[in-house]
């Protein structure tokens, strides 16, 4: 399957406006990764809330299909709990700034990870972590989506009852599943119709 996004480029992409403060910072990805990117990133700011596996904190969609997901994620107040254990998804954490603890089954000290930091969460693999006092990241998913789902809302709908949170996040990730499915529709309409004989088919 063909994917949009390289790892290699969201990681050197994360890199940009090192130094800024926050909101500066995420505008410099943004940027960096439309540039990448183009017509792909959504560079609207809208958060919403997410409690995940004890997780409590936010996130913003930068670009979100059924098989690609690229967000910022964090918490201003720190946070721990589960990450998920994703049977067909492959997950990247890259670290813009504050700090992160993990430890995966039977791990007796934890791995400390910082701004600049890169953490890989492998398809059917899980690990605890602590956000520690506050902490940012460019997320990148890969794999089918909606089977991180459940897992992603669970306590929504079973602990915190939130609602609002649970229709924002259907809202917000099915708007931008439709904007890019049809961006791609486009796409490869232009380049059947750019072929010698393509209006022959």
């Amino acid at each position: 399957m063909a994917y949009v996004f390289d790892p290699d480029v969201l990681r050197n992409a994360a890199q940009a406006g090192s130094g800024l403060p926050l909101e500066e910072r995420l505008r410099a990805v943004t940027r960096e990764l439309a540039r990448h990117y183009p017509g792909r990133i959504s560079e609207e700011r809208e958060w919403v809330f997410s409690n995940a596996g004890g997780v409590m904190g936010q996130f913003s969609i930068l670009y979100a299909s059924l098989t690609e997901y690229v967000i910022f994620f964090g918490s201003p107040i720190g946070s721990s709990g589960h990450t998920g254990r994703y049977s067909f998804v492959r997950d990247w954490a890259f670290v813009l700034d504050g700090e992160l603890w993990y430890f995966g089954q039977g791990q007796l000290s934890r791995d400390v990870v910082r701004a600049g930091d890169t953490v890989v969460l492998e398809s059917r693999h899980a690990k605890g972590y602590r956000i520690v006092d506050h902490a940012w990241i460019l997320e990148y998913a890969r794999g089918p989506i909606v089977t991180m789902l459940p897992f992603g809302l669970a306590d929504a709908f079973f602990s915190t009852l939130d609602g609002r949170t649970i229709c924002r996040t259907f809202r917000l990730y099915g708007k931008h599943v439709l904007r890019n499915w049809r961006t791609a529709a486009s796409r490869r309409a232009q380049g059947t119709s750019a072929r010698p004989g393509a209006l022959l088919e």
